[in-house]
């Protein structure tokens, strides 16, 4: 089997600044459907706006998901109920993933077991694989992806075909699954409990694992792909891994604070309130030297790191007065996020603590 296409390198863990609309110096955006595109049954501001107009200066798209249970289609006809244009070719999920993975792995048309729904069957007949949902037909391989349907039965199926020496392959390991109601269990749940019962550790795919955002480059085309997502410890630890350069919303999971205390492996190198940020320039941060004190400038804002806290030029330590999140604008909320990053750095390169008191921070829309 050959390898993916290399990926253009993201060699920094800080904001990076582009002269051009992201749409037009990246050919190709690797976007994520939930707190992205749409908010569950809840459209997302400005969100069908500017992937429609992204599409229309040449960019490439492609939906790139962790949910296994919808088949292209489905996406398809999610996005246009919420105005967003798309095709079933441009759509790249987890159960697309792992099957790619798998045939990494196995000969073509072998009988694989699905412990999961449509969205896993279609992806594995596409890729030329028959399916069953029973051991007794002796698959080669399980994939498993989280459906509604998933029970005691099917799992078990599962557990009979690994135990007989089939490989396990999961779509993605989310622990969790996001409802109206809560946090539900998602997919990497369910196979803990077959991995439980069965030993053996699993080939998992989605993200945040890069061969996500590869597959899915490769079957869409371009050299210089952008990934856009609203979960630093999915999207952008997948992206970064990759080599990636991402683009951070405020439309999602994810909130400014966690962006601006974020590890070097969850940095994005854009940020921007929603998707608005896909069709403009992005200011690139100068480091300032004034008075022996280091400050980062974004655009016509300046941040610091003053004894653990930070500090806004002109606006003093940023604390909340009354408990509640501290209000600023896109430029200060980039500066901050240098500055703290910088910072951080040098404390870990120091072999020191990095802590920041920090409040809840929203952004204002530009």
């Amino acid at each position: 089997m050959t390898s993916p296409e290399p990926t253009p390198t993201c060699t920094t863990a800080t904001l990076v600044g582009s002269d051009e609309p992201l749409c037009a110096a990246y050919d190709v955006a690797l976007l994520d459907l939930d707190g992205v595109c749409f908010a569950g049954e809840a459209r997302v501001p400005y969100a069908a706006d500017n992937v429609n107009a992204a599409r229309k200066t040449g960019m490439h798209l492609s939906f790139v998901t962790n949910n296994a249970s919808r088949a292209p289609q489905t996406v398809v006809d999610k996005l246009a109920a919420n105005d967003i244009v798309a095709a079933p070719s441009e759509v790249f999920s987890a159960a697309m993933d792992a099957a790619a993975m798998l045939a990494e792995h196995v000969d073509p048309g072998s009988m694989v077991l699905v412990v999961g729904g449509e969205g896993v069957r279609q992806a594995l007949l596409d890729e030329g694989f028959q399916v069953t949902s029973s051991a007794q037909d002796e698959p080669v391989a399980v994939v498993q992806g989280w459906d509604p349907a998933v029970d005691w039965a099917l799992l078990s199926e599962g557990v009979y075909a690994i135990n007989a020496g089939a490989l396990h392959v999961a779509t993605n390991l989310d622990a969790t699954l996001p409802t109206e109601r809560g946090f539900a269990l998602g997919n990497g749940s369910l196979v803990a409990a077959i991995v439980n019962a069965s030993g053996q550790e699993p080939l998992a795919g989605g993200k945040p694992f890069p061969g996500i955002y590869t597959r899915a480059l490769k079957r869409a085309g371009g050299t210089k792909p952008l990934a856009i997502g609203d979960r630093l410890n999915t999207d952008h630890v997948g992206a970064r891994a990759a080599g990636i350069p991402g683009l951070h919303v405020l439309t999602g999971v994810s909130g400014a604070r966690e962006v601006i205390t974020a590890p070097a492996t969850e940095r994005p190198s854009f940020l921007h309130t929603d998707l608005r940020g896909l069709n403009e320039p992005h200011p690139a941060p100068v480091r300032v030297v004034r008075d022996g004190q280091e400050w980062w400038q974004v655009g016509g804002r300046c941040a610091r790191v003053v004894d653990s806290g930070l500090e806004l030029d002109g606006v003093g330590t940023v604390t909340s007065q009354d408990g509640g999140p501290v209000r600023i604008d896109l430029d200060s909320y980039r500066a901050l996020a240098v500055a703290a990053w910088a910072w951080a750095d040098a404390q870990v390169a120091r072999g020191e603590a990095a802590a920041l008191e920090l409040p809840e921070i929203e952004v204002i829309e530009p």
